[in-house]
């Protein structure tokens, strides 16, 4: 059993939750997820680890709760349990002295790249962070990120928080300028931004990384309800990701099986309403 030490309401469907999971937390590596499972017969949810205390044994996670197991996920309150914490997974961002990083989220997206960004900014680049979504409402982590950025910009689609518009508009001023031109940008958020990020880089050949949210299962690559296609060859999320070289990923693929368990979904969360108050 896994304790809840901390459950912050980021948002209204953004939880920010402490659990105390020490053998995690010290082998825990930046990109790097665990899946959780919080009873016994609810489904597991593969989230990433946004941060680690070793000393304190415990690990952070930002919850979204945008479905039925994720909403009771994070309906867990301070001192209640969680049954399983399975981890960490997946392979650990490569990280290197790039110089110039762009590093841009969207939407919950912000909060699996705040991991990565600290990673970068302590080993030496110079990061620059760019954050999105549809209104002021589901930005987040804007100070946080601050801390170790050498600049954070904002959009958003309505235009009630920073420039009016999407990330991509912020990153091509960035790339027009030889002086703020990144050598490396890593995107993590919706797959359309995702994609588009991708296709602005290609043109300039600049290394970009994503990190790709496929639907996923037992997290060991056996069941292959990860699978993405990379490069036109199949790979897991789980054991060969989550993090992949954008301008391979067949992000058309990818759209497509996310969806796949759309109306199970919806069904599920009618259920929930019923047997849960």
């Amino acid at each position: 059993m896994f304790e809840v030490l901390s459950n912050v309401s980021l948002t209204p469907l953004l939880h920010r939750m402490v659990i105390r999971a020490p053998r995690v937390a010290a082998a825990r590596k930046p990109g790097q997820f665990v899946i959780v499972r919080a009873a016994e017969g609810e489904e597991r949810i593969p989230l990433t680890i946004a941060d680690a205390d070793a000393g304190e044994g415990t690990i952070t996670l930002f919850i979204q709760a945008a479905g039925a197991s994720t909403r009771f996920i994070v309906a867990v309150p301070v001192g209640g349990f969680f049954r399983d914490v399975s981890g960490p997974l997946g392979l650990p961002t490569h990280i290197e002295k790039w110089g110039r990083v762009a590093c841009v989220g969207g939407g919950v997206g912000t909060a699996v790249l705040f991991p990565l960004a600290k990673a970068l900014a302590d080993a030496g680049n110079e990061v620059t962070t760019i954050i999105g979504g549809r209104n002021a409402s589901v930005i987040i982590l804007k100070d946080e990120l601050s801390a170790f950025s050498k600049r954070v910009a904002i959009t958003t689609e309505d235009g009630s928080m920073g420039r009016k518009g999407f990330v991509t508009m912020e990153l091509s001023d960035m790339m027009a300028d030889p002086a703020t031109c990144p050598q490396a940008v890593f995107a993590i958020g919706p797959v359309p931004m995702m994609k588009a990020v991708a296709e602005l880089t290609r043109p300039q050949a600049i290394p970009t990384i994503v990190s790709l949210n496929p639907i996923m299962i037992d997290g060991t690559g056996m069941c292959g309800g990860c699978r993405v296609l990379v490069d036109g060859e199949t790979r897991f999320a789980c054991v060969n990701g989550p993090e992949f070289d954008a301008h391979k990923v067949d992000f058309d693929n990818l759209f497509d099986r996310l969806g796949t368990y759309r109306n199970h979904e919806a069904a599920d969360c009618r259920l929930h309403q019923q047997v849960k108050p």
